[in-house]
Parts: structure tokens; C-alpha cells; sequence
């Protein structure tokens, strides 16, 4: 059972963009005893099929900027092989406190972004959509 709320809660979050890794890797070393490196190794194959279908529903919406991800997809893609030979190579406690520490500043970058941004603010991308700069034939 734990499985399941842990993997609806985290498909949730990834459909929503939040990253559900995020909140999956937590979940399943406290609730479901799962190690540091076993948890990053179930996000990912987690991650496949729910960011499968976030991309689909956005790309569908014309909210993918295909043009602007290439770049990003690409050097994550390289980011991503560094990353796991890292994870490998590093004892499990370092992986979960760096894991922690990630978190810790990830939630201190939002919640000053927060903070300053004006409310009803919207992103550059929405705003260049609004103005019809043309992305949608990027897809």
C-alpha cells in the first residue's frame, strides 16, 4: 500500500512539472526502507512514463518551448551521465545528506522568489506566448 500512495503523490507531481523526485526519494527511504542509492535508482525509472505523459499534455497545449529545451536537454543529458557516475562512486550517507542539502536550498530559492515576485506575475515564456512570438511553429 505504501507503494501506491508513494507513487500516485509523486506522479502527481511530476504531471504538475514539480519534480516528484523531489518528494519520491524521502518517501521511499522513510516509508518504505529503501537506500539512498536504490530510491534515486526507482525515481528514475519512475520519472520515464509520468514525464512521458507531462510532455505529451504540454506539448499538445503549446506550452513546450522545443527550440529553448534542446540546449537544456542536451547538456542534461551529459549532466545526467556525470551524475550517476558520481552517485556510484560516493558513499550512501554523503548521497543522502547532499540529497538533503539540495532541498534544503531549493525551498529557501523559492520561497525567496516567492517573496519577490508580484502577484498574478507570469514567467517570460508566458509572456512571449501572449505576444505571439511564434514557439508554436517550433512544434
Amino acid at each position: 500500500m505504501n507503494y501506491v500512495l508513494i507513487g500516485a503523490l509523486s506522479g502527481v507531481l511530476s504531471g504538475m512539472g514539480l519534480g516528484g523526485g523531489t518528494l519520491l526519494i524521502p518517501l521511499l527511504s522513510f516509508f518504505a526502507a529503501a537506500g539512498q542509492r536504490d530510491a534515486q535508482a526507482v525515481n528514475l525509472l519512475a520519472y520515464l512514463p509520468a514525464a512521458a505523459v507531462a510532455l505529451y499534455v504540454h506539448v499538445r497545449a503549446g506550452r513546450a518551448d522545443l527550440k529553448a529545451a534542446r540546449p537544456v536537454a542536451g547538456w542534461g543529458f551529459l549532466g545526467a551521465a556525470a551524475g550517476v557516475g558520481l552517485a556510484l562512486l560516493l558513499p550512501e550517507q554523503v548521497l543522502k545528506k547532499g540529497f538533503g542539502a539540495f532541498l534544503c536550498a531549493l525551498s529557501l530559492v523559492l520561497w525567496r522568489g516567492a517573496k519577490r515576485r508580484k502577484p498574478g506575475a507570469q514567467g517570460a515564456y508566458t509572456e512571449q506566448k501572449k505576444e505571439g512570438s511564434g514557439h508554436e511553429s517550433d512544434l
